[in-house]
This record gives C-alpha cells, structure tokens and sequence, in this order.
C-alpha cells in the first residue's frame, strides 16, 4: 500500500521554534531511553508514539526538555499536568517578540524576570525560558505538591539552579497580591488559565476531543495531558480567571512591563477587551498561534505607554 504524504513541518508555530520540524524520535530515545518503549508505526509507515497514551505523551516531553533545553531530570507526579512542550515554547517565543526595541533585538539574560501564574509541577515555562533567552523566572501556584515537584526538577538541574525561584500562592483567590512583593518589578507574567469551569466540564470536553479524533463514540477517557483540579477547572472557568487577573493587574500597574495570558476560547475575546479598556490599559495585543489542529492566541497588556515602555528598557535591561 502506498504511503500517505504527511507534511514534514509544523508552519503554524513560531519560526524560532524549534519543533517545526517533525520528532526524530530515534534521536530523542537516545537522550532519554523511556520513550524507547512506547514508539510504534504510524498511518503513514513513520515512527510515532500513541498520543491518547499519557505515559507515552509523558515520555514524549521529557525526552523533548532533555534533549532540547539542558535539562538532565524532569519527573512529575502521577495525575498531573504534561504540558505539550511545542505550544509551551510558542507561547515564550511570541511574548519575546513583544519585548523586541528599535534594536530589532530580543533582550536576554537574567536582567529579564518573568512570573509564571499557575507554574504547576512541570516547570515547563522556566525550563524553556531560562535556556532559549537566559531569562529568569518565578513559578507560582497554589498547590504544594506541585511547588514541591517543581523545587525538585529546579534542585536536580544545574541549568535551573539560581535562575528560578518557586512561590507558594496561600490564597487561592488572588492572582499576583502576595506573590508580586513590593518594589519588585517583572518584565512578564504569563499564564495558561484552567479552562473548564468544573470537573464535570473538563470531563465532557475530553470525551467530545476523543470523539472528534478517533471518529467513534466513547464513554470513558483518561487526560492524555493528566492535570488536577486547579490546573483544568475553576469557577466560572478561563473566563472568569482571566477577568479575574486583569482587574488584579491594575493594581500592580507598575511593577510589571507585560502581563499575558493565553485565551482558548475565542468567544472570550470580547469580554476580555472590555475588561481592559475598563482598567485603563496602555496597549494590548491579541497574538494568534497555532499547533496542529488546535487554535489558540495569547493577550497581552501593559498600562506603560511607548515612551515609557522605552525608558523601562533603558533602566532595567542592563
């Protein structure tokens, strides 16, 4: 039988990314041996994993964080999130762009600090940030065993260590009060909100993905993805979350250049650009992304406007 044709990049994700082009899963075996046991042949004769198996996702990424981002250890606890690392990346990749000056550079180094809203136990963002750009991060969130798993993977990589600082958020209603401390000031926050608005959400949603995928009806589905109740649902779900953080915002106008978040759902938009133009933004951006079938897009604001945006750089980036 002749092979399908399958398309050898993924043009839909950000140019400097560095999964464009598809696995060499032979490659990634070698630098972690773990994903050896789950590669089988696919619809069109390659080399591929099942990607409705969360072992063999898991496998997947960590093989992916080793190999690509100078990591040697990269564990996290069973259930929980296993981010796809290509969007992670685009995600850093597009709010990098946002912080390019008239020098058409993006700025690099530990002088660049980002806070990671909702961290998890992956410490995906860290990991990729602190090895594409050189930036420094502080992971937050509100659940211990993840700041735990996250110390963990910062303790056991001499890439991560004293780039990376992880906070615990005692109070799970807030967002940036008792994490942002007084007079400290980021270049970025960045966020991937829980999308569902409870357990029972999430578990539809799944089953309606699985459905799409495999073209036949299922009563039952695991998360390919794993994740814990903070890290999928909320109440009132990713929109409730992200008006939620945008009102918070205000109050720590000037301690951060960029806040962001990633949006699922495009409905939101609407209510999102509202609830900016309320707290009086300077500038925001709705960035479009991409990863295979799924579409998605990142909001970013700033309540700097250029001038002052320019002086930010003048005096921080040094």
């Amino acid at each position: 039988m002749k092979k399908k044709v399958r398309p050898t990049k993924k043009s839909s994700l950000h140019p400097r990314n560095k999964h464009r082009e598809r696995y060499n899963l032979k490659t990634l075996s070698k630098s972690s041996p773990g994903l050896s046991q789950f590669i089988l042949e696919n619809q069109y004769g390659d080399e591929s994993i099942d990607f409705f198996n969360a072992d063999a996702v898991k496998a997947l990424n960590k093989a992916l964080l080793i190999h690509y981002y100078n990591i040697t250890f990269w564990e996290i606890p069973k259930g929980y999130l296993c981010p796809p690392i290509p969007g992670r990346a685009d995600y850093l990749h597009y709010m990098a762009d946002i912080l390019v000056g008239k020098n058409g550079k993006v700025p690099t180094g530990s002088c660049i600090k980002c806070l990671d809203i909702g961290v998890g136990a992956n410490c995906v963002y860290p990991i990729i940030g602190t090895n594409e750009y050189g930036w420094s991060f502080i992971g937050a969130d509100i659940d211990p065993v993840a700041i735990a798993s996250c110390q963990t993977i910062i303790d056991r990589n001499k890439a991560l260590n004293g780039k990376v600082e992880i906070r615990l958020q005692k109070k799970p209603k807030s967002i940036f009060f008792k994490i942002i401390a007084k007079e400290e000031r980021f270049d970025l926050t960045i966020c991937n909100p829980p999308f569902h608005g409870s357990q029972k959400e999430a578990q539809a949603g799944t089953l309606r993905k699985l459905r799409n995928l495999k073209n036949r009806k299922i009563q039952k589905a695991d998360l390919n993805f794993g994740g814990q109740s903070n890290e999928l649902w909320t109440e009132g779900g990713e929109k409730a979350f992200i008006l939620r953080m945008i009102k918070e915002s205000k109050d720590f106008a000037t301690s951060c250049l960029w806040f962001s978040t990633l949006v699922s759902k495009a409905d939101h938009l609407i209510s999102i650009k509202k609830a900016l133009q309320k707290v009086g933004v300077a500038d925001f951006k709705v960035i479009p992304m991409g990863q295979g079938n799924k579409k998605s897009r990142v909001v970013a604001w700033t309540f700097f406007d250029e001038k002052e945006r320019a002086n930010w750089a003048r005096n921080y980036w040094k």
